[in-house]
């Protein structure tokens, strides 16, 4: 078995993620070109109530079995995985089989009563199966991180990717011709087929490290099916309720974001029909918003999630020696790192918003909502390390609390606001720019009676000089610069601004060697 270190099994699973993030960007690029916005939103007024579904039955489930797994393995008791393993598989199974059925008898009411557009019924039937296989594959991706073997996980997240990229373009084109609603349903049976892949993948795995670990006379947890055959009524009962003590906390914050994510869609679309918008027209802004929008607006999430995990560790270590002064100095390397990274996005995002859309999803009557969001992606920017420090110097409740007083506000101001026919779709993305600050601004408020901290503002005033000088470079090359290929000049002209920023931003210090190595992927390339 390839047991790693935490710093390598962390570096595997971040270049993992950041591989996952662009791949998971082309078909939200080409997927609209292939059914349309009206179809993204079919897609998206869905993928909520899995994505509550899935969080409710396996949310815990992965972090409890690595802790239960790793607790055993440092115990020196590795035979005790073979129930951990069996139990988990029994909860997960059961459990995904069982939110399978309802979701198929209840997606007619679902569809009728509680989403606006009863389309989206075959793209709900169509995301069932996937319960029942991300429950399982939940349990085996725990189990391998607890054994400290982080490559089945990163690379069963990977070809899943790539097969959920194939099967969403594929089969989406395939079902085109029967309607829009029928589009959206094969994007989604894609989605599916990549879970699929993703699970055999895990499966193949540990068929192999039994095979290791028989020939080098190991303990090996059974097969599923022989586990289950071979269990007690009173050990099943004892590892659940070990298994729930951990998953179910864990369940509870990762809940209120994917019911936030519900509510919000539920109440985009009825607010967009009480303001008198058509229901198809409704549903087209909606999937323009959540599906091209937004994943445009987090791109650079990639870069800033990779700060925050690489934040994590340094701030324990410090906290455990009681060095507060490293802790302040790391985050606030962290943050200005954040800005000075996310900054040159959003001014490209914001001055050139209407060629952008024009050229990644062919369509330039979005790019308002673009240009409205994009200066204010700092603050969600800044939200990712804020966020880590507040995990690692165990204030995750605080963390939560911070994001569910933003996720209510959002709620309100999304049914207030774009229920108003003067703002339409503009109010829930007032709504979502009010929750990004909201959110942002407790979490420093926190970190700051926490640490005794204070948030770099001149720093934050750098940035944003240097990001209006840029802004207004771009906008200048983009209108005198001469190319007959609208998408060389996009990008030309971006190139271009994008120097201007980080030759203002070494002038005015923010960033130098050392910050550059904080960030995990380019830390190889800067080593002295």
């Amino acid at each position: 078995m390839n047991k790693q270190t935490f710093i390598q099994g962390t570096m595997i699973l971040l270049a993992a993620g950041i591989i996952n993030r662009i791949l998971g960007f082309i078909p939200r690029i080409l997927l609209p070109r292939v059914i349309g916005s009206e179809g993204v939103g079919l897609y998206q007024l869905g993928y909520p109530f899995f994505l509550v579904i899935v969080t409710l039955i396996s949310g815990g489930i992965p972090l409890a079995v690595a802790k239960l797994v790793a607790e055993a393995e440092s115990s020196g008791h590795p035979e005790r995985s073979k129930s951990i393993l069996r139990t988990s598989l029994v909860f997960a199974a059961s459990a995904g089989i069982l939110f399978t059925l309802l979701t198929i008898v209840l997606a007619p009411w679902v569809t009728r009563n509680l989403l606006t557009d009863s389309r989206v019924y075959e793209t709900f039937i169509s995301m069932s199966p996937m319960i029942a296989i991300v429950s399982i594959s939940s349990v085996y991706r725990g189990y391998f991180q607890g054994k400290q073997d982080m490559i089945p996980s990163a690379l069963s997240s990977i070809l899943e990717t790539v097969a959920r990229i194939i099967g969403v373009l594929w089969f989406s084109y395939l079902l085109l011709p029967k309607g829009i609603e029928y589009a959206a349903a094969g994007a989604m049976l894609g989605v599916v087929a990549g879970e699929i892949v993703g699970l055999a993948v895990l499966l193949w795995q540990y068929r192999r490290l039994r095979r290791i670990e028989q020939k080098s006379g190991a303990v090996i947890p059974e097969a599923p099916d022989q586990a289950v055959l071979s269990s007690g009524p009173e050990p099943f009962l004892r590892g659940l309720k070990r298994l729930m003590l951990i998953a179910v906390p864990v369940t509870g914050g990762r809940l209120v974001g994917s019911l936030s994510y519900l509510l919000e869609s539920i109440v985009t679309a009825r607010s967009l029909l009480i303001a008198g918008i058509a229901t198809g027209v409704a549903t087209s802004q909606y999937g323009a918003l959540q599906g091209m929008i937004i994943p445009l607006l987090t791109l650079p999430g990639a870069l800033t999630s990779s700060l925050a995990v690489s934040l994590v560790p340094s701030l324990a270590e410090a906290q455990a020696r009681g060095d507060s002064r490293t802790i302040q100095l790391r985050l606030h390397q962290s943050i200005r790192l954040a800005l000075v990274t996310g900054a040159p996005f959003a001014a490209v995002m914001y001055v050139l918003a209407e060629p952008l859309c024009l050229f990644i999803y062919d369509n330039a009557e979005i790019a308002g909502m673009l240009r409205t969001m994009a200066p204010f992606a700092l603050f969600l920017y800044a939200q990712a390390p804020l966020q880590a420090t507040l995990q690692a110097l165990d204030q995750a409740g605080k963390a939560l609390m911070n994001t569910l007083i933003g996720a209510i506000v959002k709620i309100v101001l999304i049914f207030y606001l774009a229920s108003n026919p003067s703002f339409g779709i503009y109010g829930a993305v007032i709504a979502i720019i009010i929750n990004f600050i909201i959110v942002t601004l407790l979490h420093s408020f926190s970190v700051k009676r926490l640490l005794k901290y204070s948030l770099p503002f001149a720093d934050l005033f750098k940035v944003c000089a240097a990001m209006v000088i840029m802004a207004g470079a771009a906008t200048l090359l983009y209108n005198e610069l001469s190319f007959a290929n609208p998408a060389m000049l996009l990008i030309t002209s971006s190139v271009l601004s994008g120097l201007v920023y980080i030759i203002l931003c070494a002038v005015m210090g923010m960033f130098d060697l050392s910050d550059l190595r904080r960030i995990p992927i380019l830390r190889r390339l800067f080593r002295t």
